[in-house]
């Protein structure tokens, strides 16, 4: 986990950048998890709003990059995801300040009450499109590990999340509606792949691969999904994992990949 930076120990010229827009800062309160930001804070200003407060150093050119990311996709995401009220490049940081969600992360895991409402945010992104945003090519992060024909059968026009972790959804507790956040790694690709990742997320939360596969039956663009591109996603995810790992270290998440090809084989 990275070490957090305190709202007192951020310098003064990004500070008064912050209070001059959003008001004086009466409270702060540094968020422990995550793993890219610097600072990461809940701030509470005189005028009775609360933020969510994510900063990196510019010296931090991958992390700047993703935070920019998030800012310039958030229009388009707003309908499952907290809006970027103001956006911060001073006294070298890059920071972003978002509607607060009093929320907690969500429970993928046996007995959760939360699949519903996490499946009611996966299903309004299905319309989001590529075209709306420019985000790269989905196949373009598997191009060293691809076989012959399977570049193909990764394509597709949705605007898609990638990395749909218990950490970046949040149910909201007055509500009980789920948030998808931290746009940072969006992708142009078949829309099916963020429910798909999800089912995965739910096996490897302690859900019976059976129980994660019926969830996933659920949402229409998987159950049209063709066989041989669910087969070429699971294979060349399998392939990058046990190249970056090694073969028996990546075992335990490619077998949970691997059920994912039961569904199209058994249908």
């Amino acid at each position: 986990m990275i070490e957090r930076v305190s709202w007192e120990a951020l310098p003064a010229g990004l500070r008064g950048a912050v209070e001059e827009r959003a008001g004086q800062v009466i409270a702060s309160e540094i968020v422990a998890e995550g793993l890219n930001c610097a600072a990461a804070l809940v701030l509470t200003t005189q005028r009775g709003e609360r933020l969510f407060f994510k900063g990196v150093r510019e010296t931090h050119v991958a992390a700047v990059a993703a935070l920019d990311h998030e800012a310039r996709i958030n229009g388009v995401v707003q309908d499952v995801s907290p809006t970027v009220l103001h956006r911060f490049r001073v006294c070298g940081w890059s920071c972003l300040a978002f509607a607060f969600v009093d929320g907690r992360h969500a429970d993928l895991g046996p007995a959760t009450s939360d699949l519903a409402a996490v499946a009611s945010a996966l299903r309004r992104m299905q319309a989001f499109s590529g075209s709306a945003f420019p985000a790269p090519p989905f196949v373009e992060r598997f191009t060293p590990y691809l076989l012959p024909g399977e570049a193909e059968s990764l394509s597709g026009t949705a605007l898609l999340h990638t990395d749909t972790n218990p950490h970046n959804i949040l149910i909201d507790k007055r509500n009980g509606n789920a948030y998808i956040v931290d746009w940072a790694m969006p992708a142009t690709g078949p829309a099916w792949a963020d429910p798909a990742y999800t089912a995965v997320r739910l096996m490897e939360c302690g859900q019976a691969p059976a129980d994660a596969l019926a969830w996933l039956g659920e949402f229409t663009s998987w159950r049209h999904a063709e066989p041989r591109s669910v087969e070429a996603f699971v294979n060349v995810t399998c392939r990058r994992w046990a190249a970056t790992v090694g073969e028996q270290a990546a075992e335990p998440s490619n077998a949970r990949f691997r059920h994912l090809l039961r569904f199209h084989h058994d249908r």
